[in-house]
């Protein structure tokens, strides 16, 4: 895919992944930031996609590279909303 693809697919999969983490404090995001994340997200999901079944996945516009992308999605929101939620948290020291 060229440059235009990968944000045109960046920007999809960020705004569904934002739409499956959600949650009750739902944080919005921006359209550079649902980009970034889809981006990498497809990146993490393609790594953990090779890494499950040992084949490379090539991203085209289709159905199971939209899948894999939007699950490294979520799985990168989820791990980031997880740390910015444990930096948050007061310290349980004095």
């Amino acid at each position: 895919m060229g440059f235009v693809a990968w944000v045109i697919f960046g920007a999809i999969v960020g705004w569904v992944a934002n739409l499956v983490v959600g949650g009750r404090a739902r944080q919005r995001q921006g359209c550079l930031v649902s980009v970034l994340v889809g981006v990498v997200g497809a990146a993490l999901g393609g790594v953990v996609y090779r890494l499950a079944t040992g084949q490379a996945k090539t991203f085209d516009f289709d159905f199971p590279s939209f899948g894999v992308a939007i699950l490294g999605a979520v799985v990168l929101l989820a791990i980031l909303r997880l740390a910015s939620g444990l930096a948050r948290r007061p310290s349980d020291r004095w």
